[in-house]
């Protein structure tokens, strides 16, 4: 007997769209349900028969569709889920500097604390900016694993200050560094009226770009404004060597010099919609088989990509994806898949940080009770006349749509549907010092209308959104920040 138990889906991105790669590194997806299938299609022959009997049936194609259900967890990079949102936002991920052994020993980190404060690395040191805060994790030493201010650099050498570093001369597969914020000196960042302010640390230097969220502040006293509004989520908006502009700033902010304070703030990577298409095998492995079969999807690009937020429940995705070809056998593409990620699955309310309208937190009296959107490819597969699968897969308009559910407290938000306003919608959900930031930089509302289903109940707006292109500052129309980890 088979069972849904024992049924694992693998994930490895292609090279050349259709063909898995060779000797390829499967990932193992979370799931919980899917729909994925290559199958022939067949057709019935037209011919008369004097003794009323049907010849076969004949095979026209095959190709590969279905879909896949999860639960939101953090897109570890380059896993099943960063590769689905790869796919639906037809563009890669833009991320911060990373150094990462990504399962071979001394093969990328190559040295921690044989030099004071400094880890060394094969290449690319550089790319760690002075005032960076860069994340090291997976060390065998404990002292080795912190977070800490980058004083200097070259190209093999990452520098902190007073570290206490253990000298791990071949650090393990799991060493990694991972810039995740910067830092400024004491009393250098200040608040602005309009964002953040700076003399030493160069703004321009740390890879920000506008439209990007930042976190601002640490958990020590020493790391963050005395003014405790300050230390909020803000987007940036201009970028100079001494100045981030800055918008979704909180009510009452304001200006604070921040003496004696080194102050830390923190980012992540980003992305946008785009023009570049990624596309995956997809290996459906049935494990409690005596001899276990696998059905290999290939071609596969994501062409919807649905997210639900709703009161109660657990943040939900889906992905629908368009493919070409496939195969099936008794041997798995990777014997030894990597393991599935382990963050935790994030749920309404309670990891929900927060839902915004206009750059505001909808609050009273139009609380947000749900907020659900998706990403439409409008996909399509190319035929050869003389090929049995799909020969390709095109891309076409990037829609973006939603549904936005609040309370109907007062007539601003229905006034913008009637006015044919435009306006921006972003959530931010987190969990465990993680966060993803999705945002609309630009929609208009379609659709909509207060109504009193029946007696004791309360009354919604529930109105649909569509994005389109926003040309002012992110010339894009959906927008996903993922934070790996920031501090309270």
């Amino acid at each position: 007997m088979t069972t849904s138990n024992r049924t694992q889906l693998v994930v490895v991105r292609e090279v050349t769209t259709g063909t898995t790669p060779t000797t390829p590194r499967m990932r193992t997806a979370r799931y919980v349900s899917e729909s994925l299938s290559f199958t022939p299609e067949y057709i019935d022959s037209d011919e008369i028969r004097s003794d009323r009997m049907l010849g076969d049936p004949i095979k026209v194609m095959q190709g590969s569709q279905g879909s896949i259900n999860g639960e939101m967890s953090y897109p570890d990079d380059n896993s099943p889920l960063s590769e689905f949102l790869r796919s639906a936002f037809y563009n890669p991920w833009v991320n911060t500097p990373v150094f990462d052994n990504d399962g071979v020993a001394d093969s990328v980190v190559t040295d921690a604390g044989t030099t004071a404060n400094t880890y060394t690395v094969v290449s690319g040191g550089t790319n760690a900016k002075v005032g960076h805060l860069v994340r090291a994790t997976g060390f065998t030493n404990a002292a080795n694993n912190q977070i800490f201010r980058v004083a200097s650099s070259t190209g093999t050498t990452i520098v902190g200050t007073a570290l206490g570093l253990t000298a791990e001369a071949a650090p393990p597969g799991t060493a990694k560094l991972q810039v995740v914020g910067a830092q400024g000196a004491s009393a250098d960042i200040t608040a602005t009226a309009s964002g953040l302010g700076s003399t030493a640390l160069n703004f321009t230097t740390l890879g920000l770009v506008p439209g990007q969220w930042i976190k601002v502040g640490g958990t020590a006293a020493g790391d963050r404004f005395a003014t405790a509004l300050l230390n909020a989520w803000i987007r940036v908006t201009a970028i100079t060597a001494t100045a981030l502009t800055c918008d979704n700033l909180p009510a009452g902010w304001t200006t604070d010099t921040g003496t004696g304070k080194t102050i830390k703030f923190w980012f992540g990577d980003q992305i946008r919609n785009g023009t570049t298409p990624t596309t995956m095998s997809i290996e459906k492995g049935f494990l409690d088989q005596t001899v276990p079969s696998y059905i290999v999807n290939t071609g596969m690009g994501v062409n919807t990509f649905s997210v639900t937020i709703q009161s109660r429940q657990k943040v939900t995705w889906a992905a629908a994806f368009t493919g070409m070809g496939g195969s099936a056998s008794t041997t798995a593409l990777d014997a030894v898949p990597d393991a599935a990620t382990t963050g935790q699955v994030m749920a309404a309310n309670a990891n929900v940080g927060r839902i915004a309208e206009a750059g505001a937190t909808l609050t009273s009296p139009n609380w947000a009770a749900s907020l659900n959107f998706q990403i439409n490819n409008n996909l399509r597969t190319l035929e050869s006349v003389d090929q049995a699968s799909p020969v390709g897969v095109n891309g076409g308009e990037c829609t973006v749509t939603g549904t936005i559910d609040t309370y109907y407290g007062d007539i601003s938000l229905l006034n913008k549907l009637y006015a044919g306003t435009a306006t921006a919608i972003n959530c931010r959900e987190e969990k465990n010092s993680q966060a993803l930031v999705w945002q609309f930089p630009r929609v208009l509302y379609r659709s909509g209308a207060p109504a009193a289903g029946g007696k004791n109940q309360d009354i919604h707006l529930e109105m649909d959104f569509q994005a389109s292109i926003d040309t002012t500052l992110t010339n894009a129309q959906i927008l996903c920040d993922r934070i790996p980890y920031f501090e309270l």
